[in-house]
């Protein structure tokens, strides 16, 4: 009797609680899950939200201050103003360029976001532009050396056979190849040890010939490339009785590396923080130890941008090589006997020959030089692009195989004295009725 009296109350309170849980569903149907005040769904997926970008906004006023900005100078320089000049009308383009984004942008957004994107602008359009700068350099070389580039000999073959009116299929620059590669890579050998030296005690070391070091290193950094071949050539060559070589071209080029090498350098030096020299210390390392092991792996990105910075300097330099290394037509691949040629020296003395094929001859000697400066610069940021306290890839090949080696010693080593942890015994006291 009492089931059949509750029966008839359950069976209302059923229907109303289905009724509920329907208007719920479609309330949430109604109301989108992103909607404010709406709680989160913990089941749904996360969807990631895009910062910054660029719009379709954007873009429409970009070419409208592009296209308005050009219509509108090209009515002041051609009809209005008496201005003339290629030069000019890129620069009033550009200024116009400005004003047109300022006013379209301030139409449409806060005057925080139309600075914001002006500054992003012109930041983009600067790096534009030097990007430019170096392609159109680039091309013009290319364009003018590629009735000498074509040809393998340029590569293989030097000039000691070869007259001003030979055709272009003979001679090449081979010796200057060779001559600059050895000048550079003794200079090289001969400025990065004193440059980090000097930046070692400058900034590690210091004292009361810190300053006067910084002062002459400083002074050094402006010092005019003729006034270094000059010395070299009054020193080494007059005074000691050398010949001019390669050698001596070298040690002209280490006189422009080495300032640059070494500001750079103590710049990069100084920027390791001081609480890993201290933790080298609290170790007991000495200040040796703590600036072989410590201070110089973590300044290593840092010290070959300064080895490249170095490089850049002294790979371009003509003067000193002139006055130290002399000239010559054929191959000398001693750098330490003889006169020798580099690629600078080597386009310098055939460019202004008023013979087409030796012009030809010195821009792809130009373009030569670009592709070593380039494979110079690329070879010195692998050999030193590893962060600091990052591991080479033979260096993790060991540690890899070493934990290999040792997994399946220690499976297989006993557990002498092993503890029962506190729960697992709480837990078997209780399962044995012990207390």
């Amino acid at each position: 009797m009492t089931t059949l009296d509750k029966a008839p109350t359950e069976a209302p309170a059923q229907d109303a609680q289905d009724a509920q849980d329907a208007r719920d569903a479609r309330d949430a149907r109604a109301v989108p899950a992103d909607a404010p005040g709406s709680a989160p769904d913990p089941q749904a997926p996360e969807r990631k939200v895009k910062l910054g970008g660029v719009t379709r906004e954007d873009v429409f006023t970009i070419l409208g201050s592009f296209t308005g900005s050009l219509g509108l100078n090209w009515v002041l320089y051609e009809r209005v103003l008496p201005f003339s000049g290629a030069l000019g009308f890129l620069l009033c383009w550009y200024l116009l360029f400005l004003t047109g984004y300022f006013v379209l942008g301030r139409l449409q957004w806060g005057a925080l976001m139309v600075r914001e994107r002006l500054v992003s602008v012109v930041a983009w359009s600067a790096g534009l532009l030097v990007v430019g700068l170096i392609a159109d350099q680039i091309g013009y070389v290319a364009s003018r050396g590629y009735d000498a580039a074509q040809h393998a000999n340029f590569f293989t073959e030097s000039m000691e056979r070869t007259a001003s009116l030979s055709p272009i299929t003979s001679g090449g620059a081979l010796h200057a190849v060779v001559g600059s590669l050895e000048q550079l890579g003794l200079a090289t050998l001969f400025a990065v040890p004193l440059g980090i030296a000097a930046a070692v005690f400058m900034s590690e070391i210091g004292g009361r010939m810190a300053r006067p070091v910084r002062t002459l290193v400083e002074a050094m950094t402006a010092l005019p490339s003729i006034v270094a071949g000059l010395f070299i050539l009054g020193i080494v060559i007059l005074t000691f009785g050398f010949d001019k070589s390669g050698f001596a071209a070298s040690l002209a080029l280490t006189v422009m590396m080495m300032p640059i090498v070494t500001r750079a350098a103590e710049v990069v030096i100084r920027l390791v923080p001081g609480t890993l020299r201290e933790a080298s210390y609290a170790l007991g390392g000495s200040q040796w130890r703590t600036v072989w092991n410590v201070v110089l792996p973590t300044a290593r990105r840092g010290l070959v941008t300064a080895v490249v910075l170095g490089m850049a300097r002294a790979v371009g330099e003509t003067s000193p090589v002139l006055l130290t290394a002399g000239f010559t037509s054929r191959m000398n691949a001693n750098p330490f006997e003889g006169q020798q040629i580099s690629l600078p020296l080597y386009i310098w003395s055939y460019v202004k020959l008023p013979v087409d094929e030796m012009v030809a001859r010195a821009f792809a000697a130009a373009l030569t030089l670009m592709a070593v400066v380039l494979i110079l610069f690329v070879t010195a940021r692998m050999l030193g692009g590893r962060a600091a306290g990052e591991l080479s890839g033979r260096q993790k090949r060991k540690l890899a195989r070493a934990a290999s080696t040792a997994a399946p010693a220690r499976r297989a080593e006993p557990a002498p004295g092993r503890a029962i942890p506190v729960a697992a015994s709480a837990r078997t006291a209780v399962a044995t009725g012990e207390h």
